[in-house]
């Protein structure tokens, strides 16, 4: 509480400088309140643990900026009227903080981008400095900041020495003691030094008409409930049409206060081992700001000095920061009427000390590598239009900004993560060697793009450009949308073009892995339909798995060459499989003694996971899955196997037990060699166990090395 409430009064008194120096009561009232009740209820319904919140600057400069247009522009507002705006614009911000929280956005706040944010938090931190100093310097109302600086005789000495003692007090209390707060220091040194100079000068010992104090607040508790009362008589007074007009403010003021306690919340996390709710905090930053709003206190947020203090206290739970609001208030109560003989200047010197603070000097260090300088653009561009013009049309162009940033970090990198061809890249099918060398002979005219993170207007024209030689060559462009994260209509409509681009060579697109509902929570799948890029008559394709695809093109590759399967092929027998070709008539005589025949329907399963069972299945007629069973009754695709092919081929060596789900695709006629019968054979047979050994090692081993060529290919550029 030592440290918030000092600050507080100052922001306070700072929100309502641009009413002259007889609204400097008013606005440590303010200071007070917004203290009390923030510091309260924030943590009562907030998802941080010792986050202490308090008015803070971010809020001071916004509302401070809003009550001089206000005031300034043609046709100005009532000193009164601005007030009840000013209300609004605070509980506007608490509402919206609190429509953060509801729909998750405390989560994307953290998001957005670091130089916008630490550029807007400097230029707030410039503002502060540059407001502060015609109080430091006791300048006349309406002087020009710079003619008075120039000025020395408009200078007013008392409040300038009572503003620097504060300032060398408070940056060098650190060094001294940690065991009270360098705010607290700092003021009661700015305190003490105006009293001395007030020997001196009795008319500094009066507070009526005397500009170098904050003056009579009340302190009873009667000045609050007065202020109450006028807030809500306004705010009942206020038209719809005025609320267009505070909602630009009322955003500003909302983010920043969540940037503000959302990196404060990221500090105690670091320092606690802890993790915050972001969305439970904004609900509860949201309350506290509209409890704040409606008893007549200033905005706030989750405040890191403070917070600190609290850690390094011993603060272990939420309760800690509710009592600072309870301390605040009774601090309020008890010497409210003390804090009328606080000096302005001495509380200028606070928020000189806390502006100069605010500034990210580390920033510059943008300036020395060419790769950061377009950041330090940004960081400069926003402090200086929070500077020269004012905060919230520099918040209008850090959203522009960080919108640019976004779309230049997605433009430099593609959107293409990986570019395989068919002749590197094969489906789960299990293929002759007759079949795989057509497939390495022709599989270059399938493209095969996976495409990683979102397809907008910032990327698609660079995933166009990518891809415009394949355009001219290719048969199939396989796009695998596995790891796309979000598509809009402007890649809906690039991708038509490539699609007619095919469709004038006769080629054609195929997506797979076109997922339901994208993590970004968009139903992909709809929408393409909705887009009128997947619709009835459309020669896109669509396939679950990047295998399926690869597996139907591969079907129409080999079938113009004459080979592939049909459902009214005739069974193969043992001396017509291609993994025992090359064993002699005779020895194919004897292992057929041996051999089981066996048929399966379609959707038949011919053995299951973790079944005990040593058997090899050649087949003779049909097709066969392999499939691995996972969580919520689905199965991985792991192999298909087709006529003239075997399989069950690992637990036939080591006698385990089954790994997988092995199914019938289609009416299937098989071969069934046991172990137990295998061996009685190499027993009887000797040769004949070597021979056909070697022959189901060379089709193993052929597979593998087809595997390690994809695998190559996949880890390739």
């Amino acid at each position: 509480m030592l440290v918030a409430l000092p600050a507080s009064i100052a922001f306070g008194v700072a929100v309502f400088a641009p009413f002259g120096p007889a609204a400097a009561g008013q606005g440590a009232l303010a200071g007070m309140l917004g203290a009390t009740a923030i510091g309260i209820v924030a943590p009562l319904f907030g998802g941080t643990d010792r986050l202490i919140s308090a008015p803070c600057a971010p809020a001071a400069a916004v509302m401070a900026a809003f009550a001089l247009q206000a005031t300034t522009s043609a046709g100005g507002a009532s000193p009164e009227r601005v007030v009840t705006l000013m209300a609004l614009v605070a509980l506007l911000s608490g509402g919206l903080q609190l429509l953060f929280g509801a729909v998750g956005g405390g989560t994307l706040i953290k998001y957005i981008p670091w130089p916008v944010v630490t550029g807007y938090l400097s230029g707030v931190g410039i503002v502060i400095l540059l407001k502060q100093l015609p109080g430091l310097f006791g300048l006349p109302r309406g002087t020009h900041l710079l003619a008075g600086l120039r000025s020395p005789g408009l200078w007013q000495g008392p409040g300038l020495v009572v503003g620097l003692v504060t300032i060398v007090v408070m940056v060098l209390a650190p060094r001294l003691t940690k065991a009270v707060p360098a705010a607290i220091l700092g003021l009661a040194a700015g305190v003490a030094t105006y009293f001395g100079l007030a020997l001196t000068r009795p008319g500094m010992l009066s507070l009526q008409g005397n500009a170098m104090v904050i003056g009579p607040i009340g302190g009873t508790g009667e000045s609050a409930f007065s202020l109450i009362g006028a807030r809500w008589a306004g705010i009942l007074a206020v038209k719809p049409a005025d609320l267009a007009l505070l909602l630009v403010p009322a955003l500003t003021l909302a983010v920043l206060l969540s940037i503000d306690t959302l990196k404060t919340c990221l500090v105690v996390d670091s320092l606690t081992r802890s993790r915050h709710d972001s969305n439970r905090e904004m609900l509860g930053q949201g309350l506290a700001n509209v409890a704040s709003a409606l008893v007549g206190g200033i905005p706030g947020a989750g405040t890191s000095g403070a917070t600190l203090v609290n850690l390094a206290s011993g603060g272990k739970t939420r309760l800690s920061s509710v009592l600072e609001g309870v301390f605040a208030l009774v601090a309020f109560l008890a010497l409210g009427r003390f804090v009328a003989w606080a000096p302005i200047a001495a509380l200028s010197g606070i928020l000189i000390v806390v502006a100069f603070r605010m500034l990210d000097r580390s920033s510059l260090r943008l300036l020395r590598q060419r790769s950061t300088l377009l950041d330090f653009v940004v960081v400069a561009t926003v402090v200086a239009v929070a500077v020269s013009v004012d905060l919230i049309t520099a918040s209008g162009v850090g959203v522009a900004l960080a919108i640019v940033l976004f779309i230049r970090d997605q433009a430099k990198s593609s959107v293409i993560r990986r570019k395989t061809f068919g002749s590197q890249v094969f489906s789960r099918q299990r293929r002759q060697p007759e079949e795989m060398a057509i497939l390495e002979r022709k599989g270059a005219t399938t493209v095969v793009c996976e495409l990683d993170g979102n397809l907008f207007f910032g990327t698609t024209d660079q995933l166009f450009t990518a891809l415009q030689d394949d355009l001219k060559t290719c048969r199939f462009l396989i796009l695998d949308l596995k790891l796309v994260r979000s598509v809009d209509l402007t890649a809906v409509h690039v991708l038509q073009q490539i699609e007619a681009r095919l469709k004038e060579r006769d080629a054609q697109l195929i997506f797979t892995n076109v997922l339901e509902v994208l993590p970004s929570g968009q139903r992909l799948r709809a929408y393409l339909e909705e887009a009128g890029l997947v619709r009835t008559g459309s020669r896109i394709r669509l396939f679950d798995e990047l295998s399926d695809a690869l597996e139907w093109t591969e079907d129409i590759l080999v079938a113009e060459e004459g080979y592939g399967h049909h459902a009214d092929e005739p069974p193969l027998g043992l001396r017509e499989m291609s993994s025992l070709k090359g064993i002699k008539e005779e020895r194919l005589a004897e292992l057929e003694t041996f051999v089981v025949e066996r048929s399966c329907a379609a959707g038949e399963r011919i053995f299951s996971q973790g079944d005990a069972g040593d058997e090899i299945y050649f087949i003779r007629r049909g097709r066969v899955k392999i499939v691995l069973p996972i969580e919520g009754g689905r199965a991985h695709h792991l192999a298909t196997s087709t006529r003239g092919d075997f399989f069950g081929d690992v637990a036939f060596l080591d006698a385990g037990t089954r790994s997988a789900h092995a199914v019938a695709d289609t009416p299937t006629d098989l071969y069934v060699l046991s172990r137990a019968r295998f061996d009685a054979l190499s027993e009887e047979h000797p040769r004949m166990g070597r021979t056909v050994f070697f022959a189901l090692a060379r089709t193993l081993a052929a597979r593998l090395r087809r595997a390690d060529g994809e695998i190559r290919a996949l880890e390739g550029p």
